[in-house]
């Protein structure tokens, strides 16, 4: 399984961007995917994830109402829409693949990793 995250960049605080990550190797609907992302000096945290189908998405509390994850199964590709950034968003952003429907908050939900894409909020 192969991931390739991309779509970071620098941005003013209260911008937007849209991470995309790629997926090939498996059947993509049949798994949840999630996006973390790790500040300097900090632990990997959960960002966002969504079930295989796209009908269930959960967000940590410090981006819900900010950031949509979606999916589009037929093109093996599931987002991460970040509206109104702030300066702590700025992290490396990972996705990830789960081994089933529920990945979960935790990184040991999940089995596969992208490479990561830096996103930069400026102030």
């Amino acid at each position: 399984v192969q991931l390739q995250a991309s779509g970071g960049g620098l941005v003013q605080a209260g911008g937007s961007l849209r991470l995309s990550c790629a997926a090939s190797g498996r059947t993509f609907s049949s798994y949840a995917m999630g996006w973390f992302r790790q500040a300097s000096g900090k632990e990997r945290e959960f960002v966002a994830a969504i079930s295989g189908s796209g009908t269930t998405t959960y967000y940590d509390d410090s981006v819900k109402g900010r950031f949509a994850i979606s999916r589009d199964n037929a093109k093996n590709t599931v987002y991460l829409q970040m509206n109104s950034l702030k300066p702590e968003d700025t992290a490396v952003y990972y996705c990830a693949s789960s081994s089933s429907d529920y990945g979960g908050r935790r990184i040991y939900g999940y089995d596969y990793w992208g490479q990561g894409t830096e996103v930069t909020v400026s102030s």
